[in-house]
């Protein structure tokens, strides 16, 4: 007779696929923020134009929503987030 795999173990796998996935997403998330904020500090300092920051500040907003559409960071988490990075261009726009 023929062994039948345990559901655990299926269960297991699938778990295991997931964390992997959000792994590399929230990982991504994080990256993202950190070029911003490198960025945001350069065009404060004057070494980069704001339209670098702008556009890696657009980029994080969209990685940040898709995580938070997919379940990967809470809703509110990633609000607080884009509310954060959006605070610190706004600040070195006026700046400027």
């Amino acid at each position: 007779m023929a062994k039948k795999k345990s559901s655990a173990q299926k269960r297991h796998r699938q778990s295991e696929e997931r964390r992997l996935r959000n792994k590399s997403v929230k990982s991504s998330v994080r990256t993202s923020a950190k070029k911003f904020v490198i960025l945001a500090h350069k065009s404060e300092r004057g070494t980069a134009g704001i339209g670098d920051a702008e556009i890696a500040l657009k980029d994080m907003i969209k990685k940040i929503d898709t995580a938070a559409q997919k379940g990967i960071i809470k809703k509110n988490t990633a609000a607080r987030k884009k509310s954060r990075m959006q605070r610190l261009f706004n600040s070195i726009k006026t700046a400027q």
